[in-house]
């Protein structure tokens, strides 16, 4: 009976083509539902044999752990470069849009909030 090994919903084309790569190196016979016209069905990449589900699971973990390594190490060589941008920083590069977003939320808080702080009046 074929098992699910990897939910296809919102990962990236990359990701996704790196796993059936992996998979037809290793000889794992798989197969792939997408989901559908209007995106109401299940994605997600299966394993035909479940004798081979371990092998397959152990693969994917291993490309997983390697492929965030990756992504933490990348995340801090853009941090010092100073590619990222701290929050502190977008307000100062943008104050009036930040000021604005700030009256509005206060807006929507008097406004949902008012009719029950009046109910005790």
């Amino acid at each position: 009976m074929p098992s699910l090994l990897f939910k296809l919903n919102n990962v990236p084309d990359d990701e996704a083509d790196d796993i059936r790569q992996m998979l037809s190196d290793a000889d794992i016979e798989f197969y792939e539902t997408d989901s559908g016209p209007f995106g109401l069905s299940f994605a997600g990449i299966w394993i035909v044999d479940d004798h081979e589900l371990a092998q397959a699971q152990t693969l994917l973990d291993e490309y997983q752990q390697n492929r965030a390594r990756l992504a933490r190490e990348d995340y801090q060589t853009r941090k010092e470069n100073g590619e990222i941008r701290s929050w502190w920083q977008q307000v100062l590069d943008s104050p009036v849009r930040s000021i604005a977003a700030l009256f509005f939320i206060l807006l929507i808080l008097y406004l949902t909030l008012s009719p029950f702080l009046s109910l005790g009046k």
